[in-house]
């Protein structure tokens, strides 16, 4: 397996240029973050990243955490020592409030942090995105007493947090989950249930776990509508702020799983736990969602980081692995990367990976405006684009993730299918990613039937035109960016087409919407990767740094000839109904 080295150069022209990092830098309380301090923010990160958590990545998955009969869990060689490291430096902390020990940076700043580090290890980083998920949900909802009990500690990493919906028999059916929780006297409760697929749910990395749970009180109404959230963290907390007794929470076993061997998925049970409301009783889900939302993001991001992770891998492999002599070589052999199909295949990963950073970054940066803008239009606005940004994200990424760690094996050869090379890992890996967070499919749903008739689609249809604006630059920037013009024009008039299908047969055949909604979903990330990559070039040109612009040049061509016009296909899919879906009786799918 090969040194990971973080992109820093790609992440500093996307900031600069395609998100307007400048415009985040002057909002509210980021007048500390301007974009040259956040480069050198991202410079030392990727160093740490590359030196310190990129070496445990290996260990990880040939090891991974094993449980101990205690109803401990160890976690892989190096892991603790890194993850102690990590918090030293900091890094946990950059984008949350100062009043609770954070740095104050922006949330598109953690992104690109965030990055860094799954690239180096996905199954290592799997930990502080669930505590960033749990800090959000504690900030949003958590009272007084709460925040000053555990944000201090979490936002610095010195203690971890966990998301606890699923059990055995309910996994996306969150309505169904039976875990009850008991008021007592005190106000506390007593938590009784079983958990499973806990991310870190139990660790030798911090002393104390926080985990927020999901759970029904007596007489709570049936389904989503009577779930609600407690605080039951591993340890009880003193009045003082130190650990007490520990709580009725044990780890009852790991589940075996096809990747991310270094992240313990771990089955909970909770016998009478001590544990606090969150919020009010019966709006659990709304606060879970909170840490979803945000976790959603992250997952995408994951498909991203790992590809880059792969990509890297391959590129190495295909200038060191002669075979072959290539079209024009001399000498009895050429290094792979000249071959035109193993180009072929190097090209598409890196064309959607830097599609992928500007659509992920982007979406970031609508969460900062929407959190922080002074104009109350433009934070609306950014929340809306948020919530249609994010599903495609989610699922998007995830899938390209899965399809272009695929293609870096292919590159490989017989050599990658063999496990020593690492190629396999990444794979592996990311192939839980299109799953967890709530499932593409769900994704896909979600951004047809909720995010699409926002404002009886006039939300969606007002984005989609301000991506036909990049139209005209590209006219006036020469011949040679034309039929990346040319391609985009045409894809986007079918997405046109889809959407109004969609949103005109969505209140009356919703079955036919759903039955849409996927091909629908990557028709939309297609057409989003080309339009970042048109603006890429574009700003590429203007920036008077040839090597640059003619880059940027290429991969949007490539993506706008090559890529994009898939999105034609997925036109036909996204409006043929549901009709041959259900056509076959169910006992009649076997052949």
């Amino acid at each position: 397996m090969t040194d990971y080295v973080a992109p820093l150069a790609d992440l500093a022209f996307v900031l600069e240029h395609i998100v307007d990092y400048r415009e985040i830098a002057a909002l509210p309380s980021f007048e500390h973050a301007d974009l040259d301090t956040v480069l050198a923010v991202l410079d030392e990160c990727g160093r740490f990243m590359s030196e310190v958590v990129a070496p445990t990545n290996r260990p990880g998955d040939l090891e991974g955490s094993q449980w101990q009969p205690n109803h401990s869990v160890v976690t892989p060689t190096g892991f603790k020592q890194a993850y102690q490291r990590y918090v030293d430096a900091g890094w946990p902390s950059v984008p949350f409030p100062p009043a609770y020990g954070g740095g104050g940076f922006p949330w598109v700043v953690g992104v690109a942090i965030q990055e860094m580090l799954t690239s180096a290890n996905m199954a290592f980083s799997l930990c502080p995105l669930l505590t960033q998920g749990a800090i959000d949900a504690i900030l949003h909802y958590g009272d007084e007493a709460q925040q000053e009990t555990y944000l201090r500690q979490m936002v610095s990493g010195a203690w971890t947090g966990t998301m606890n919906l699923t059990e055995p028999q309910a996994g996306s059916d969150v309505g169904a989950l039976t875990s009850r929780a008991v008021r007592q006297d005190d106000g506390s409760f007593r938590i009784s249930g079983q958990k499973i697929f806990i991310t870190y749910g139990e660790h030798d990395m911090t002393e104390q776990i926080v985990h927020l749970v999901l759970a029904r009180t007596p007489g709570a109404p049936v389904g989503t509508k009577g779930i609600s959230c407690f605080i039951v963290p591993k340890f009880l907390v003193n009045d003082d702020g130190s650990l007490g007794p520990r709580n009725a929470v044990s780890c009852l076993a790991l589940e075996h799983k096809l990747g991310i061997h270094g992240s313990p998925t771990c089955v909970l049970a909770y016998e009478d736990a001590v544990g606090y409301l969150i919020g009010e009783e019966n709006m659990g889900l709304r606060i879970m969602f909170v840490m979803m939302n945000n976790a959603r993001l992250s997952v995408g991001l994951e498909g991203l980081a790992v590809a880059e992770r792969a990509y890297q891998q391959a590129l190495q492999y295909a200038l060191d692995r002669r075979q072959g002599k290539a079209v024009g070589a001399s000498g009895v052999d050429s290094p792979i990367v000249d071959h035109a199909d193993v180009r072929r295949m190097l090209m598409t990963q890196k064309a959607y990976i830097e599609a992928l950073r500007c659509l992920i970054l982007l979406n970031a940066s609508h969460i900062d405006r929407s959190n922080r803008h002074p104009d109350e239009t433009v934070r609306v606005r950014s929340n809306e684009l948020v919530g249609l940004l994010t599903p495609i994200c989610k699922s998007f990424g995830t899938d390209l993730g899965v399809e272009l760690t695929s293609l870096a094996l292919q590159i490989h050869g017989g050599v990658g299918f063999v496990e020593a090379t690492g190629a396999a890992q990444h794979y592996r890996d990311v192939r839980i990613a299109p799953i967890y967070e709530g499932t593409n499919g769900i994704q896909a749903a979600d951004l047809v039937a909720r995010k699409l008739p926002i404002r009886s689609g006039e939300s969606v249809r007002e984005f989609l035109a301000t991506m036909r604006l990049v139209g005209s630059e590209l006219e006036g920037a020469g011949a040679e960016y034309r039929s990346i013009r040319a391609n985009l024009d045409t894809q986007l008039d079918g997405l046109d087409e889809a959407t109004d299908w969609l949103l005109a047969h969505g209140p009356t055949d919703p079955n036919a919407a759903l039955a849409g909604s996927s091909p629908y979903l990557r028709m939309f990330g297609l057409c989003l990767g080309g339009w970042l990559l048109a603006r890429s070039a574009v700003a590429a040109a203007a920036t008077g740094d040839a090597d640059l612009a003619q880059d940027k040049l290429v991969t949007a061509r490539f993506y706008a000839e090559q890529l994009l016009p898939q999105a034609a296909g997925l036109r036909h899919a996204t409006v043929a109904g549901a009709g041959d879906l259900f056509a076959l009786p169910t006992h009649r799918l076997h052949p």
